[in-house]
This record gives structure tokens, sequence and C-alpha cells, in this order.
């Protein structure tokens, strides 16, 4: 048996999943190849690890807090779905009521009282400084010209 084939076999012979000839035959092997068998031994040593992992130590507990947690959350489900007719429908009504007051009373604040003007030329007077800007700033006339 060559090296090749060994380490193709090994993890089925550490598991004992091999015929009885090709046993003896990695056997043999391994007796008359260091490298093999200290390789062999290594996956050994490894696949014992990882048995030892493999199996957790099992917290008694552990069960029992799942079980509470889960409970506790199904009542907080039910405490949800028996909440007062207020907290379920009753307060979003009053939030946008409250909402449409706001606005409303938003867009009444910002509309501009009617002026009432006595006199026609009012309009003019406070219009026309406005309308003609360029005698109020010199220095613009200045530079336009």
């Amino acid at each position: 048996m060559n090296c090749k084939k060994l380490h193709k076999n090994l993890i089925f012979f550490l598991d004992g999943d091999l015929p009885a000839k090709e046993i003896e035959q990695m056997e043999v092997h391994l007796r008359e190849c260091n490298d093999c068998a200290a390789f062999a031994d290594d996956m050994k040593k490894t696949l014992g690890i990882l048995e030892i992992e493999k199996s957790p130590d099992v917290n008694p507990f552990f069960y029992t807090r799942v079980k509470a947690k889960l409970e506790n959350q199904e009542s907080a489900e039910l405490q949800v779905l028996q909440r007062p007719v207020f907290a379920r429908i009753l307060q979003p009504v009053a939030f946008s009521i409250l909402l449409i007051v706001g606005i409303y009373s938003g867009i009444k604040i910002g509309q501009t009282s009617p002026v009432q003007v006595t006199g026609t030329n009012l309009f003019e007077e406070e219009a026309v400084p406005y309308f003609n800007e360029m005698e109020a700033e010199s220095i613009e006339t200045f530079l336009m010209e």
C-alpha cells in the first residue's frame, strides 16, 4: 500500500469502516512508514479533540429558562391585543384631530388681515420706492452709467 492511498482511507481506518483486509494492509504500512504513522497519530488526536467538543455540557436549567421566556412573550402579546380601546383606536384619532387643528390654525395665523385703505394714494406711496430702487441707491446708479 502506498502513502497516498493510506491518507485517502485514514479516516475510514480510524472509524473502523474498512474491510478487514484493508485494515491489515494499513496496519502493516503504518508499522513500516514513520511519516504515515506520525500523520495517523496526529489525526487520531485531532479526532479525539473533536469528539470531546461535540458533546458540550448540558445546562439543566436551560430548557426551563427558554420555556419561561416563551411563556412571558406569549403573555406580552396577549396584553398588547387586550389593550383598552383608547390605546388602539382613540389615540390615533385624537392625534389626527390635533394635527388637523394645528394645520388649520397655522393657515389662519399665516393669512394676512385685509388692510383698510382710506385713500387710493396709499398704495402708490408704499409701492413706488420698491419699484424704483435706482434712485434710492446712488452707488448702483453710478456703476450702471
